[in-house]
């Protein structure tokens, strides 16, 4: 008898690295998952080892091997952190420098001077992204700028460079494919929205060598097969899918149709609507791939990118000595409001739809009545706020309804989070009942693609509706508007 088939999903996060067996009925048949360390080397930086991704990569997946013996891999798909870059010799494999992650703010003087010489239309009209470093490609100039001799060898060809799904693909298929997809190519500030491949003038203006950036290829397109002796994996199974988290977690929603929007809050938070072409937006959000494929051609979204969501959370529930973040929730709830208390976190600057990378977090409003119950409610308010931000943005930009938005990722299990989001935004909240949804949409693609029906009925979403009076919503909006008005101007005085 032919043992099951399954999907085995990686899902490499930030934060986290999952690993999952999905079988045909999406049920998760094992999953391991380990932490992830980010080191912060001097202020505004932050770095992963690539090493470490890889090696974790491989451990989990042995781990899997081991625990499901009965089991037939029949596909590999990666959903991945987006906007991380990581360079390698071409020759040995090995890093050639810690991963610059999405979060490390190096390139804004890169940035700011690129703005002040006025190319920042030129660049939004290629790439559909707005100059800001969150986007790897100001970053990659400066990594081989500070390596001796990096740039003369990146223009030899000897030295690779891409994001996170391009390593583990070159390390899982020991090193012959260096490739990637369209989500994850779009991500770079270095595509071409309307050519779908790389742009030779973005590649000017950034100063990063064509020779060193892997191929584009559709999202479920295939990316060869698993390397002998790389993993515990058989050497046939085929790296089926590379998809960024968000795009991944927006595929597992179904939410293709335009006017519908997704948030994945995890560490940072993207809000995604799939759109019929590219949009331009007029409100400070990103046009974006969300997926391609081999049969359909590419699928254009709408994005808000968010630097600080749930690591918020983290954040103050270290700044207030408490032993996690359940322990925040359950804080916060112990009053009915923040007390007047507004946290901007801009720990990490601001993202959509301000684009202000010298932003620095604040709290305000505090007074001699100021707990720290308070400071915890305004913490997850935060959280609401800024996703209610960019949902705005995006209903204005797709100028039609929205009648409600769905959510994923860690920190929306948090039903207190849930809520505010339903009266920050005066729309329905619903959060499906989909296990790991950026692991999941990728499996789901995978399945797709080699003819494995994984189509079943998902079960009613949990719904959340406003509930909040509208002069509390004025006021709380009020206090939190005028705090990122502080924010914003401290940061350009």
């Amino acid at each position: 008898m032919m043992p099951r088939p399954v999907i085995l999903a990686i899902d490499q996060g930030t934060t986290n690295t999952k690993a999952l067996l999905v079988a045909a009925d999406r049920t998760i048949v094992q999953s391991r998952s380990r932490a992830m360390r980010v080191h912060y080397p001097q202020p505004g930086w932050a770095e992963q080892s690539p090493s470490e991704i890889w090696e974790t990569v491989a451990a989990l997946i042995a781990e899997l091997v081991a625990a499901a013996p009965d089991v037939h891999i029949a596909g590999l798909a990666i959903s991945n952190q987006r906007e991380t870059i990581v360079l390698w010799d071409a020759q040995t494999g090995r890093p050639i420098a810690p991963a610059a992650i999405w979060q490390c703010a190096r390139s804004a003087p890169r940035c700011a001077e690129l703005r002040a010489a006025g190319l920042e239309s030129d660049i939004v009209a290629r790439s559909g992204l707005g100059i800001d470093p969150l986007f790897p490609a100001a970053k990659i100039g400066l990594m081989l700028d500070a390596i001796p001799d990096a740039r003369a060898r990146a223009e030899r060809g000897e030295v690779r460079c891409g994001t996170i799904d391009s390593w583990l693909l070159w390390n899982l298929t020991g090193g012959a494919v260096h490739a990637t997809d369209h989500s994850n190519a779009s991500r770079t500030q270095l595509f071409n929205l309307e050519t779908l491949d790389w742009d030779p003038e973005l590649a000017r203006i950034f100063e990063v060598p064509l020779a060193m950036l892997p191929q584009i290829l559709p999202s479920d397109g295939g990316f060869g097969h698993v390397a002998r002796g790389v993993t515990a994996l058989r050497d046939d199974v085929p790296i089926q899918v590379l998809l960024g988290d968000s795009h991944a977690a927006l595929f597992a929603h179904g939410l293709s149709q335009p006017g519908r929007v997704k948030a994945t809050i995890g560490t940072g938070s993207s809000l995604m609507a799939a759109t019929a072409g590219r949009v331009h937006s007029s409100h400070g959000l990103s046009s974006t791939i969300a997926w391609s494929r081999v049969d359909d051609g590419v699928q254009h979204a709408l994005e808000g990118n968010i630097s600080v969501s749930g690591h918020a959370a983290a954040f103050a529930t270290t700044l207030l000595g408490l032993p996690d973040e359940t322990a925040l929730t359950a804080l916060a709830m112990q009053v009915p409001d923040s007390g007047g208390v507004t946290f901007v976190p801009a720990l990490a600057g601001l993202g959509a739809p301000h684009w202000q990378a010298g932003a620095r977090g604040t709290i305000a409003g505090m007074t001699l009545a100021t707990r720290p119950a308070h400071v915890a409610r305004a913490t997850i308010e935060a959280i609401a706020l800024q996703i209610g931000d960019v949902f705005d943005a995006i209903a204005a930009d797709l100028d039609q309804p929205v009648a409600a938005l769905s959510i994923d990722g860690g920190a929306a299990r948090n039903d207190l989070l849930a809520q505010m989001l339903a009266d920050v935004t005066g729309r329905t909240i619903l959060r499906p009942t989909i296990a790991e949804a950026s692991a999941m949409g990728v499996a789901m693609l995978a399945a797709s693609a080699l003819g494995i029906d994984m189509h079943v009925g998902d079960p009613t979403p949990a719904r959340f509706d406003p509930v909040m009076p509208g002069h509390d919503l004025s006021r709380i909006k009020r206090n939190w508007h005028h705090a990122v008005a502080g924010a914003i101007a401290q940061a350009q005085g």
